[in-house]
């Protein structure tokens, strides 16, 4: 099992040392990779949707064949850190690639959230995508600490 990030973007100011952070510390869990894609700039006539459908087509690519595609999204599922810890076990014991994506400050196509075979929203709110990375990064490292029963959780 290998878990793949393809995100818009790079981390940046502040929350750049913790995304860092946490994706570390995810990556003692899981094999871990993060896949950076480049930002669409939005410039002059370019519309969101054009935005989002550039983006999508870089994040598409970076995610590995056959993973389970999760979107990461607003309009997604809210699960407890025990669901996410309990599904991303399931995934581990079935040797299942997952494939989380972010999408950049417009959000994801349509057609990624079709693809997905989950959408999981990391928080009930709309949040820039770096801290959307962050949260992100953070229940990885929780899910591996509940699997192993480790007291990060309480």
């Amino acid at each position: 099992m290998r878990v793949v990030l393809a995100a818009v973007g790079r981390p940046r100011g502040l929350l750049a040392p913790a995304v860092a952070e946490y994706e570390a510390r995810a990556g003692r869990y899981w094999p871990f990779e993060a896949r950076e894609v480049r930002e669409e700039p939005a410039r002059g006539g370019t519309t969101d949707e054009a935005v989002r459908a550039r983006e999508a087509e870089r994040l598409l690519a970076r995610v590995p064949p056959g993973a389970v595609l999760v979107a990461c999204d607003e309009r997604g599922d809210p699960w407890t850190s025990a669901r996410f810890a309990a599904w991303l076990g399931a995934r581990r014991d079935a040797a299942e690639d997952v494939a989380f994506v972010i999408g950049g400050a417009f959000g994801l196509t349509p057609a990624v959230r079709d693809a997905a075979r989950v959408r999981l929203a990391v928080a009930p709110w709309t949040l820039p995508h770096e801290m959307a990375r962050l949260v992100l990064a953070e229940q990885l490292y929780r899910a591996g600490t509940l699997l192993r029963g480790e007291p990060y959780h309480k």
